[in-house]
């Protein structure tokens, strides 16, 4: 079949029966990888269209597995997600991967859904599970867990990246779920924290317009309570990059005060080179520059503008 000229072949699978570290070891120097993600917000709001903002707050509660398309109430969306973990992928994960664990598992899944966006690392979670839930569990064993869950495409991981330096950290780093509709149906359709949903679904459009995405640290210089100057690190949410290009990008839900705008901005100013920075706000509705040349955009706009980057 490969010889034809017209053909052309895929192979696909579940979870459970080929993981992305399976493809890789079954076909290597034999095929291409195709990473299939959930839809976008462009492809999910091309199927339902009206308006753009009821469309973004569905896509934030329900995520984008195209089945949600096709379900007929909300209910049914919900029973949908939550049945997806408990008769797919944790099943899939246990068997696939031989936990011994599953409790251990689950805690780590709902720790990584409760605090996406956030800062964490494999010690840092086995103090958790030991101080809140009793569990003696190792780092070593953490990190193998979330590797699974990585492996099943449930998770993604963001490496911090000092800027300057040019070199990454070990640890923490972030992590951000493939599908917020999962993620909300794990959690039981809490923690609705638009600030972290929206920081997700930016991180997950950039990972599909095949960039590689990574948490920028930068240095200023500030004065400490006894009066010394202290190195201080400042964060900016993605450094994206693409071959020659790169840009710096802040995820801001709402600016409502000088303080807050000064927080967003102001490490763009310690970067130190001339690459596009943006602020993408959810508060705005036309883009503008400011007087120092960022961006700020429309969340919606940014999502349905390709060529922003």
């Amino acid at each position: 079949m490969r010889s034809l000229p017209n053909l052309d072949v895929y192979v696909t699978g579940s979870n459970s029966k080929m993981l992305s570290s399976d493809i890789l070891t079954e076909f290597r120097g034999r095929s291409d990888e195709i990473r299939v993600h959930p839809l976008c917000f462009a492809e999910y709001y091309s199927a339902v269209g009206g308006d753009k903002n009821e469309a973004f707050d569905e896509y934030a509660f329900y995520g984008g597995l195209p089945l949600i398309l096709s379900r007929p109430s909300d209910a049914a969306k919900m029973n949908y997600l939550k049945s997806l973990f408990t008769e797919v992928y944790i099943k899939d994960i246990v068997e696939r991967k031989k936990i011994e664990r599953q409790d251990v598992l689950e805690q780590i899944l709902d720790l990584l859904c409760s605090s996406i966006g956030s800062l964490t690392n494999p010690a840092r979670i086995a103090n958790t599970l030991k101080s809140k839930r009793n569990f003696d569990v190792s780092a070593n064993t953490i990190r193998a867990y979330i590797d699974h869950l990585e492996d099943a495409f449930l998770f993604s991981e963001s490496k911090r990246y000092d800027v300057k330096g040019k070199s990454y950290f070990d640890s923490p780093n972030k992590y951000y779920s493939e599908d917020l509709g999962l993620r909300n149906a794990r959690i039981g359709f809490r923690q609705q924290e638009m600030t972290h949903i929206m920081e997700n679904i930016l991180y997950n459009e950039l990972i599909n317009r095949q960039f590689s995405v990574d948490v920028g640290v930068v240095y200023a210089r500030t004065t400490n309570q006894n009066g010394n100057s202290v190195r201080t690190p400042r964060e900016i949410d993605f450094v994206v990059n693409s071959g020659s290009k790169r840009a710096y990008i802040q995820s801001a839900y709402a600016i409502t005060t000088e303080e807050k705008a000064e927080s967003e901005i102001r490490p763009f100013a310690l970067v130190g080179d001339f690459f596009p920075k943006i602020v993408v706000r959810k508060d705005i509705g036309k883009r503008w520059y400011d007087d120092q040349g960022i961006l700020h955009i429309n969340m919606i706009d940014f999502l349905l503008d390709k060529d922003i980057i």
